[in-house]
């Protein structure tokens, strides 16, 4: 956190963002190799690139089926790369659900996605199919690897129902969907949970906007 090449931006995002406490439960460490999934505007993949050092290496992956949206989500990837001090990351892009050759699996040791799992659900998607994507990242990781998951909140029993409007997710759909692919529940965290946010309103709406009942998850790969 107290990099120096942090731009203003991302530490003021830090109170609702809780990143040491973040950083220290996807057990991230130094000489790892991480894959940011959907980065935005590169907070996390920032905060990884000193923790994994310099033989270490942060990817920045842009699934293939956003690269065109107006925001240019590539083009920041690829700008937040560039910037001094983050030599050790690279912005990649290939289709949400393509396997990885044999060459490429088992090498990773965490992959991480924040905030946006749900939205590999949303027809903007254009069909990918999120059990081959949940399968693709068991096959990059290496056995005991972590895949974690932090992600806005459904009410319960809304299963996948609330991607699109609310941009929600309940957490038991996600639980099973990750498990399916033959990843085990490590740990789960309560921290950014909130007891406030009744799930019925968009994660964008001023009253719950940095504020959602948010869950934490890390599946590990098992070593066997």
């Amino acid at each position: 956190m107290a990099d120096a090449h942090r731009p203003d931006k991302d530490k003021e995002q830090d109170a609702v963002r809780h990143p040491a406490e973040l950083v220290a439960f996807s057990k991230v460490k130094a000489g790892d190799t991480v894959i940011d999934v959907w980065p935005g505007k590169g907070y996390w993949s920032r905060l990884f690139s000193p923790v994994v050092g310099a033989k270490g290496k942060v990817y920045a992956y842009v699934p293939a089926e956003i690269v065109d949206m107006k925001s240019d989500p590539m083009g920041i990837a690829k700008a937040f790369a560039a910037e001094p001090g983050y030599g050790n990351i690279e912005a990649i892009s290939d289709p949400l659900a393509q396997q990885p050759p044999p060459d490429m699996q088992n090498k990773f040791d965490v992959v991480w996605t924040f905030e946006n799992y749900h939205d590999l659900h949303d027809s903007f998607m254009k069909g990918a199919s999120v059990d081959g994507f949940n399968q693709a990242v068991f096959k990059l990781l290496k056995p005991g690897g972590y895949y974690i998951i932090v992600d806005h909140a459904a009410a319960k029993g809304q299963g996948l129902k609330n991607t699109e409007d609310l941009h929600r997710i309940e957490e038991a759909t996600v639980k099973a969907e990750v498990e399916k692919a033959g990843f085990v529940l490590d740990e789960e965290s309560k921290l950014l949970a909130s007891t406030t946010d009744d799930h019925t309103l968009k994660v964008f709406d001023p009253a719950v906007k940095g504020k959602t009942d948010r869950f934490m998850l890390r599946f590990r790969k098992p070593a066997k």
